[in-house]
């Protein structure tokens, strides 16, 4: 009961603040944006972009014409798109159409047409093939300012600033866009530009020093981060790029890239910078019927063609103004601390694939869709509103240990899922939505609107389409070889000593939330990870907060191992107590004392979902609740990785809400011989 009172309490500060938020958007800014009324937007009229144009890379063979690297030149660079369908009525513009950022590059199209320079939001797939590594020189092109309000008073990637003196900015703020004065030296700041950009691609096994971490940025006229690095060993860019290897040894997956600079993740990822990378294993020579665990992805690849019936699904949420283009809050919950920042975004909008509310046709077939919540903050809760259920094969780290069939899935940002749908038994001319009941902020908050962001997209059954259907496949018992069937977690627990405790705890200021921090410190605070390369350490996250946070590590994967309710507002007490008199958020040079959480534990421990029996790189951790995770520093098959993980600049690990990951809710972890 105690626990419950805590979180009601603190839920009821939470949507208060996010209620006082409203209250400031209205009153504090002069004009107010003129949102686009998001039920006048016409549904199911644009068409998904199912067939997602491929980069195309220059292949490296050797001496037997046989490709060994696969290299790319990737641009970041501004573009208009079209984003609403017609008919949405639009004030102001020009035509019809969205200011967006994105990636551009060499791609081919489905009917292999090459395009030289394509940009698109979300942008171009990677199609990489296991163990042949990809070499990617990333060129920031972005030479305007941030549209969105950079808040340069959290701990962001100022690119102008040199480390000699103090950055102190102090109320009254200027209404954005508007230049700062410091309060010190009296210098000012326009931190709309330069633009900062780090590509990250989430979910890999690579060398810290091609993370794309996010003190790694770099801008359009050469200034870079502290951990800035560039892989001259292979290619040497110009001054305004970077150049990352991806080893691509890790099991086929669905990976994704985005930007990543510091305290700047939500608004250049809203800006559109982000996109797939599909790591497949090498194709098989033959045709497969009957797979194994052993070459489940090349039946897959056989069975459901790129673009046809594998489908990636990218969705994300938007808000848009009367004239067409994006709006995000410009007045923060603690305007006179934080101006501009806020605990979470949430659009009134859906889109997947870069089109408003769009309509796929099918055919009576079987399906491939690689989902990904790619929002800032929102959760779905994504079933089909004809109550037909589906497949789910994988996660963010490949296949998982068994499929498992559903009529419903939670994703969190940041999280996928690899789902296969059957169409066949649905008759031709229905028309089935996909829906989202998750609430917002999740999972305490309001209700989705099912006239808005309650409907995702919609599929049309057709007799024939251009993404015609697949037959259905042929599931083998187990679909992973580094998952045998059995018990699961299929890791051993590690001993006591490899065993580390965190808490996810929300400071708050006058007006709701300040910052939300792992274990109470701040991203420069003392490096309390350190694993030790090729040993496996149980991480038992304690949320201390109203929401469920999507944790997500670098480098390396895990297992979900159990998640339990416990005693919140007794274990917070005894927790601020043995660390008093010190307080989060925590001084950088202080080590918190971790405190145990087992005395604190009620009822049974529930183990990972069926969803989630395979590695994972994202895990939901629900408030209330300690969450459980095991993992190791290597390969998923127990081998050590193909580069040096001790080397470089380090790791970090954040909630991908990135509104919290912009604002301290992100730590620094080295890997240790």
């Amino acid at each position: 009961m105690k626990n419950k009172t805590l979180n009601a309490s603190i839920a009821t500060i939470t949507i208060f603040a996010i209620m006082l938020s409203s209250f400031w958007l209205v009153s504090a800014v002069a004009p107010t944006p003129a949102f686009l009324d998001p039920k006048t937007i016409p549904k199911y009229v644009n068409q998904l972009v199912a067939a997602i144009p491929v980069y195309e890379p220059t292949n490296v063979t050797d001496g037997t014409g046989n490709t060994i690297q696969q290299d790319y030149t990737i641009n970041m660079t501004y573009f208009r798109e079209q984003i609403l369908p017609a008919g949405t009525p639009l004030v102001g513009s020009p035509d019809g159409m969205t200011t967006v950022w994105g990636y551009q590059g060499k791609v081919r199209l489905l009917d292999g047409t090459i395009l030289e320079s394509f940009a698109n939001s979300p942008s171009a797939s990677f199609i990489a093939t296991r163990g042949i590594p990809s070499n990617v020189t990333w060129v920031n092109n972005i030479d305007v300012p941030q549209f969105l309000p950079v808040d340069p008073t959290i701990h962001w990637a100022d690119p102008t600033f040199s480390g000699t003196t103090v950055r102190t900015w102090t109320p009254p703020f200027p209404t954005f866009p508007g230049i700062f004065t410091n309060s010190i030296t009296g210098t000012t700041l326009n931190a709309q530009t330069p633009v900062p950009l780090s590509p990250h691609l989430h979910g890999a096994e690579v060398q810290s020093f091609s993370d794309g971490g996010p003190n790694s940025w770099f801008t359009y006229n050469g200034l870079v981060g502290p951990t800035y690095s560039t892989n001259n060993a292979f290619s040497t860019g110009p001054a305004n790029s970077a150049t990352y290897y991806y080893p691509n040894a890790q099991n086929p997956t669905t990976l994704w890239y985005h930007d990543h600079a510091m305290g700047m993740t939500r608004l250049n990822v809203m800006s559109g910078l982000a996109g797939f990378y599909l790591l497949k294993d090498t194709p098989a020579t033959t045709t497969i019927t009957t797979p194994t665990a052993n070459n489940f992805d090349q039946y897959m690849t056989q069975h459901f063609p790129y673009g046809v019936s594998e489908i990636p699904l990218a969705i994300q949420d938007r808000t848009f103004k009367t004239n067409g283009e994006l709006w995000f809050p410009t007045v923060g919950i603690n305007p006179t601390i934080h101006p501009y920042w806020m605990p979470e975004f949430f659009g009134n909008t859906i889109m997947v694939n870069g089109k408003v509310w769009p309509n796929l046709d099918v055919t009576p077939g079987w399906y491939r869709f690689r989902v990904l919540d790619g929002s800032n903050a929102r959760f779905y809760t994504l079933s089909f509103d004809n109550k037909m259920p589906f497949t789910v094969i994988g996660t963010e780290g490949g296949y998982l240990q068994q499929a498992v069939a559903l009529n419903s899935i939670t994703i969190a940002p940041g999280e996928r899922a690899d789902i296969l749908v059957d169409f066949s038994t649905v008759p031709v001319g229905t028309k089935i939505v996909l829906t989202n009941t998750a609430k917002a902020p999740f999972p305490g908050g309001a209700p989705a609107d099912p006239q808005t962001v309650g409907q995702i997209m919609q599929f049309t059954v057709k007799a024939t389409s251009a993404n015609p259907g697949a037959a259905a496949p042929n599931l083998p018992a187990g679909l992973n070889p580094t998952l045998p069937l059995g018990t699961f977690p299929t890791l051993p627990a590690p001993p006591n000593t490899q065993r580390i405790v965190r808490t996810l705890f929300e400071v708050q200021g006058p007006a709701g939330p300040l910052m939300v921090t792992v274990n109470g410190q701040v991203f420069d605070g003392y490096i309390s990870e350190t694993p030790k390369n090729g040993t496996t350490e149980d991480w038992i996250i304690v949320n201390l907060t109203a929401d469920t946070h999507p944790i997500h590590t670098h480098l390396a994967s895990f297992q979900v191992v159990s998640r339990q309710t416990f005693q919140a507002a007794k274990y917070m007490k005894d927790w601020l107590a043995i660390n008093a008199p010190n307080v989060p958020p925590f001084a950088v040079s202080y080590i918190p004392t971790s405190l145990d959480p087992t005395l604190y534990l009620q009822g049974k421990a529930t183990p990972a979902r069926p969803n989630e029996m395979g590695w994972k790189d994202t895990v939901q951790m629900n408030p209330g609740e300690v969450t459980i995770i095991r993992i190791r520093f290597l390969q998923q098959d127990g081998a050590a990785y193909p580069f040096d993980p001790t080397q470089g600049p380090g790791y970090v690990w954040h909630c991908h809400i990135v509104d919290h990951e912009d604002n301290e809710m992100m730590r620094p972890y080295q890997v240790l011989p």
